[in-house]
């Protein structure tokens, strides 16, 4: 496993060394944080100071920090939180299923607003809905999962305050990748997760603007100020607290280093495949994220060839008890279906190097030549 490629940090990034180091440290506080005696107190400090790192990393005060089990929680949380205070909900036609699918679940007047071709929210269409909707709630995440194309999210939240409405921006994929700051997006909900910024998976954070409305009502013990009642899980977020500040203090050096990768790679590509489609191109985009497609080349086959050849990439398409289907991204996007098939997602980060690139294209020279041949021979 040692010789292997991991080009997926954008479905979760390998464990930094910063954050193992913390969650070690937090394995040894055995208290409960609610405690009040020296065990729990210590433990109460470890909770803190993550909350901290957390807050520090989005311009946020530490109280407005509501620790969750992941992102797909944390989203949910806001969506209820906000539920009171909004007449329906307008989101993006890209936003992760987490959001879209529990979105119907809480709001009985769902808005979808389109994107452009390079995957970006069109926002015109998007102003246009929030005019059918009093007080809305939106919900724009800061980068695409899939394209890594990064979102306008300030230009929306001036679109969403004129309106008198709420915004919720789904941030997992942009934290450590691009600048993250509650107040520069305006947002009156912001998403993190763990796992995508090299801390351990099953922690993440809702993070609220100031008086942003909150009214869910839980039972329980009354943990993290009564927002969401449930003894903190101390290892995952402290870790995730040090991941935090770490991918924070390194965002702008990685994200020079790991755009020359990125580039690399898709330079590589289009030497290689000059029939090849890059998602977003155009686009402002993650760094870390390349997502791309080859003529004649499945992603449900591509997928299993790379990992022969020692290569963790992703489809571009969302997988379900192990079937891929069409990714709803690119079909917003308006890409050709044959495309969409054949996304595959390339994503770096922390420990990706040069040599890794070098891999993912060899590896994908490979899969191409298997794939090719069948489809010559299926033609003729």
């Amino acid at each position: 496993m040692s010789d292997r490629v991991y080009a997926d940090f954008n479905a979760g990034a390998p464990l930094r060394p910063e954050a193992r180091e913390a969650m070690l440290r937090a394995l040894d506080a055995q208290g409960n944080p609610s405690s009040v005696h020296a065990a729990g107190r210590r433990a109460r400090a470890l909770l803190e100071t993550a909350r901290e790192e957390v807050a520090e990393s989005v311009g946020a005060r530490p109280e407005n920090v509501i620790f969750t089990s992941g992102a797909t929680e944390a989203l949910h949380l806001a969506l209820e939180a906000a539920r009171e205070a909004a007449g329906g909900i307008v989101l993006s036609a890209i936003e992760h299923d987490a959001l879209t699918a529990q979105a119907a679940n809480v709001y009985a007047d769902v808005r979808t607003a389109p994107v452009t071709t390079d995957g970006a929210i069109d926002l015109d269409a998007f102003e246009t809905l929030l005019d059918g909707v009093k007080h809305p709630l939106a919900a724009v995440m800061a980068a695409n999962n899939e394209t890594g194309a990064v979102q306008p999210v300030a230009q929306a939240a001036a679109c969403v305050r004129e309106r008198g409405g709420l915004l919720l921006v789904d941030a997992a994929q942009a934290l450590g990748r691009i600048p993250v700051d509650v107040a520069d997006f305006d947002a009156s909900y912001l998403v993190l997760s763990s796992h995508k910024i090299g801390g351990p998976q099953g922690a993440g954070a809702l993070v609220l603007a100031p008086g942003a409305p909150f009214t869910i009502a839980r039972g329980g013990g009354g943990q993290e100020r009564g927002r969401r009642p449930g003894t903190e899980n101390v290892a995952a977020i402290a870790g995730f607290g040090a991941a935090c500040r770490a991918a924070v203090e390194q965002q702008p050096s990685e994200s020079v280093r790991l755009a020359a990768l990125r580039d690399a790679f898709e330079a590589g590509v289009r030497g290689r495949f000059p029939d090849s489609t890059i998602f977003s191109e155009s686009a402002p985009r993650l760094a870390s994220t390349s997502l791309v497609a080859v003529s004649g080349l499945r992603a449900e086959t591509a997928l299993i060839a790379l990992d022969l050849e020692g290569v963790c990439v992703s489809s571009g398409a969302a997988c379900s008890s192990g079937k891929v289907r069409a990714s709803r991204v690119l079909t917003a996007m308006g890409a050709a279906p044959e495309r969409i098939q054949g996304a595959l997602r390339f994503s770096f980060g922390w420990s990706s190097t040069e040599r890794d690139v070098a891999r993912c294209l060899d590896a994908l020279d490979a899969a191409v030549a298997r794939a090719r041949p069948r489809t010559m021979e299926r033609a003729v």
